[in-house]
């Protein structure tokens, strides 16, 4: 990885490799800065410093977001080097006002090519591009993830409400009955993170 990246492009593999080291060891951006941690190359960039301590800031919210545009995908099945792009290049697009929405995704891209599997980068760009949009309109994204994220347990809530009691469980066919699997797979998380 040695001269591959440069400026702040360093500084952003930087923090994904300190945000990484937090998720794998559940720990905080803090706590893995206080003890050994690891970069491919250093010494560590102070953006580089700044992003993965503002990312942790915000993880929960961030996660949100990630979760309210991913539905398909849930955090803690996303590869844990995806999900800490995701984390990285969404807080850049809402928290930093010097960097374009457009540029925090090409970096996200060329991160997901050089960390990521080869279903990354089309990944990466997908997730992020269903959420600049609002971005750039200046939705409060934080707040559209809450609603969408209450709306869809809602929904769930509803759903088990219609599930039959015991006694009328053998008028209703095999083919409609809820899949318990589904209904756990479903289910909303506080922070569905924890491997």
């Amino acid at each position: 990885m040695s001269g591959r990246f440069g400026g702040r492009t360093l500084a952003r593999a930087q923090a994904l490799q300190l945000l990484f080291q937090a998720d794998v060891n559940n720990r905080t951006v803090e706590e893995v800065l206080s003890g050994d941690y690891a970069i491919s190359d250093g010494p560590l960039d102070p953006y580089g410093q700044e992003l993965a301590l503002g990312v942790d800031s915000r993880r929960y919210a961030i996660d949100a977001v990630i979760r309210a545009s991913s539905a398909s995908w849930s955090l803690s099945r996303m590869p844990i080097v995806d999900r800490n792009i995701l984390r990285l290049a969404l807080y850049e697009m809402i928290e930093e006002d010097d960097i374009t929405v457009a540029v925090a995704i090409d970096e996200a891209v060329e991160l997901a090519k050089a960390f990521g599997t080869d279903e990354s980068p089309r990944f990466i760009n997908g997730v992020l591009g269903s959420i600049a949009a609002d971005v750039n309109a200046g939705v409060d994204v934080y707040e559209k993830a809450r609603q969408t994220l209450h709306a869809a347990a809602k929904s769930q809530a509803d759903e088990v409400d219609e599930v039959p009691a015991a006694g009328e469980a053998d008028e209703v066919p095999l083919s409609e009955a809820p899949d318990a699997a589904d209904a756990v797979d479903d289910a909303p998380v506080a922070d569905d993170t924890a491997e």
